[in-house]
């Protein structure tokens, strides 16, 4: 189980507390771009907005949202019931709507399941599992879209050849960093964890490495324990995982093409380019400092879908719809779901504790 050490920094990454620094940025850099760019009649275009493409957009979220519960449930091999994964998934994505998007919920989830009743070392496998199946769905499907969508997956249209060079070595820098670690982690669980470990350990031996020893050592351990208790699942086991996986994924890059063909007109062939475009995007925002990458995400949003939306005013509203149906809902609905998961884990005094800080 875990030390109360552990849980007092588990209920101190989920304060609500820390919602106020990522809201003030996100909606102040909407806020900006909006005063800079409205003209008049920019937004005359909602009048001709599409229910349908709302209503598949609301289908995708609940899908999405859905999915994740059932790989979540899938994976810890039905430990939970369907109201501990709802809960579950919610607070993950509280946690990583308010920490940074560099460490995201994926820092506490294996503590959340251990809340849930689930041995430490087998939460840890577990989350173990969805991280390296998330990395294997950008390590399949990049190249997938790269062919599909070829040089027109770089926003040429709005950043000059350096700019654009730079994002191209950003993301295929990304991509082989996946590509490896992915592979370690397959190598680990599957076939040799030990020398996995020892690889590791002498890795971050190296000069200017040596300061990352200590968690690349504990690290290698969970992949040693995380081997053992998942040796012995079969082919449906993982079959399963990766198809809830790569359901999971593929609706989530689809929301920004289902909100802007709501309210512009597009091609299939265009919907398929802004598909495509997300995956780049989100390599982005994965150098975002800030929690839930408030700022990062909004400021680049025109960059790589302003060509699709319309108007800089159009575009900042689909970024506003698009930030408060995959950002800000799962603020409110933390909020929702935090007090009472705390108050079944921890007892009522903890969520006294937990919303007054």
């Amino acid at each position: 189980m875990t030390t109360p050490q552990q849980d007092r920094q588990l209920l101190d990454k989920l304060s609500p507390s820390r919602m106020l620094l990522p809201v003030v940025i996100g909606l102040g850099v909407v806020g900006f771009m909006f005063w800079r760019s409205y003209k008049p009649g920019d937004l005359a275009g909602l009048a001709n907005a599409k229910p349908g493409w709302l209503l598949v957009t609301l289908l995708v979220l609940l899908a999405r949202d859905w999915g994740y519960m059932y790989r979540i449930r899938h994976i810890a091999e039905k430990k939970l019931s369907w109201k501990q994964s709802i809960d579950v998934i919610m607070i993950w994505e509280f946690a990583s709507c308010v920490l940074p998007s560099a460490v995201g919920g994926t820092a506490i989830a294996s503590l959340l399941l251990n809340k849930e009743g689930i041995t430490l070392g087998k939460s840890l496998a577990y989350i173990m599992v969805t991280a390296m199946l998330d990395n294997l769905y950008f390590v399949v499907a990049g190249p997938i879209v790269w062919l599909v969508a070829g040089p027109h997956i770089f926003p040429h249209e709005v950043l000059n050849p350096s700019l654009v060079l730079t994002l191209k070595i950003a993301f295929w820098t990304s991509y082989v960093v996946t590509v490896a670690y992915s592979g370690l982690m397959a190598y680990a669980l599957f076939v040799n964890p030990l020398s996995v470990k020892r690889f590791l350990v002498r890795m971050f031996s190296l000069k200017g490495l040596h300061r990352w020893r200590r968690r690349a050592y504990h690290h290698g351990i969970e992949m040693v324990h995380a081997s053992a208790e998942l040796r012995g699942n079969g082919v449906r086991y993982w079959s399963e995982a990766a198809l809830s996986t790569a359901f999971v994924w593929t609706a989530r890059y689809l929301v920004i093409g289902c909100l802007i063909a709501a309210f512009i007109d597009v091609t299939w062939g265009s919907f398929g380019l802004i598909f495509a475009r997300n995956f780049v995007y989100k390599v982005v925002l994965l150098i975002a400092i800030t929690p839930g990458g408030a700022g990062f995400a909004e400021g680049a949003f025109p960059t790589f879908f302003r060509s699709f939306a319309g108007s800089d005013t159009m575009t900042n509203f689909i970024l506003l719809l698009y930030r408060i149906v995959t950002y800000y809902l799962y603020l409110v609905l933390g909020t929702i779901f935090l007090p009472r998961w705390v108050g079944r884990v921890f007892g009522k005094q903890a969520v006294k504790e937990v919303m007054a800080s």
